[in-house]
């Protein structure tokens, strides 16, 4: 009996409280957003662990990747190879090119380093998962990503180098060095973890690695979070438009992603065009070391917004265009992430 207890209590009730989040869908991935501004001690005391925490991102996305969708996606390597380049180079460029046209570098450099470790960064690794939800093609998503973020040691330092220069705190080359050193290392752990544990085991306890998902990844947002409320009293105006930046950015790339893409198809037109939108700027943070100017910080919290907010904004936009059946779209879980 007193066996029976313990386990119940420090076992049985933490995987069961694990499972009940991850099967949430993203209605808890929202709602993080809103906690992280709520307690701003918590993202005081989690910051420092902003690293670890995405490096724990990076691991479970790795042990959940789908050869076999893999495989079969990469029998299209020309869309797979246009999305890689339209995200990894063409992105960042425009970016680029667009920031100095309107001269950010020198009248808000802090404005102007976020959005560009924006456009370096590659697209977020639960970007399949939320593209899987919203009933779009996750397989195709997925493959993109990990050539895309196979690519980022590259293209990210060299465009800091073309675009940002100075600005940046660390060098180009350190900037590739740890990132590299970031996704390489949880490549191998999640590989590895996935050969022991096997898919079937992983299948198997899918809910439970979604919970512990959306609560790593509280660890991030949390930090991002940390001074938002205080900044939107101190600044109110400064805020939201920041804000309104974060939400025009990403539209403007779904956007663009969509109308470059519509002669794949409007499905892999819009899942490319998710993925695209959805920059992990995570990765960026935790290759820097967290050392960025406090606007910097600021607009990479913002932006974080319509990342989190996006699937349950666009779910009945996609619905429309694809007109999907409703049920097809609730049936759809995390699985792939």
């Amino acid at each position: 009996m007193p066996r029976t207890l313990l386990r119940m209590l420090f076992i049985d009730t933490p995987s069961e409280v694990l499972s009940w989040l991850g099967k949430q869908g993203t209605r808890p991935v929202a709602a993080l957003v809103v906690i992280g501004i709520a307690l701003p001690w918590l993202g005081t005391m989690l910051k420092p662990y902003v690293t670890e925490a995405v490096f724990v991102l990076l691991c479970i996305a790795f042990l959940r990747v789908d050869s076999a969708g893999f495989k079969t996606c990469i029998r299209r390597p020309f869309i797979v190879g246009a999305a890689t380049a339209w995200t990894s180079v063409a992105v960042p460029v425009l970016f680029g090119i667009g920031c100095l046209a309107l001269g950010l570098d020198r009248q808000t450099p802090g404005l102007f380093l976020g959005l560009m470790l924006q456009a370096v960064a590659s697209p977020m690794m639960a970007a399949p998962a939320l593209a899987a939800l919203m009933g779009l093609d996750a397989t195709l998503v997925l493959v993109t990503l990990i050539t895309s973020t196979a690519l980022i040691p590259i293209t990210a330092p060299l465009f800091a180098h073309l675009f940002v220069g100075p600005t940046l705190s660390i060098s180009p080359w350190l900037l590739a060095v740890r990132l590299f050193a970031i996704l390489a290392g949880a490549a191998l752990v999640g590989f590895l973890a996935r050969r022991v544990l096997g898919m079937a085991t992983i299948e198997r306890h899918n809910d439970r690695i979604n919970g512990l998902n959306i609560l790593v990844l509280f660890v991030f947002v949390a930090a991002l979070m940390e001074k938002v409320g205080d900044r939107f009293v101190a600044a109110p105006m400064i805020t939201i438009r920041l804000a309104a930046l974060a939400f025009l950015v990403f539209l403007a790339v779904l956007l663009l992603t969509t109308l470059l893409f519509l002669f794949a198809g409007r499905e892999r037109a819009l899942a490319l065009a998710f993925m695209a939108s959805q920059r992990n700027m995570g990765l960026m943070l935790a290759a820097t070391g967290g050392a960025l100017p406090d606007l910097t910080w600021l607009y990479f919290a913002l932006s974080q917004f319509p990342i989190y907010l996006s699937p349950q904004l666009l779910r009945p936009i996609v619905r429309l265009i694809l007109k999907l059946p409703n049920q097809s779209i609730q049936r759809t879980s995390f699985s792939r992430r």
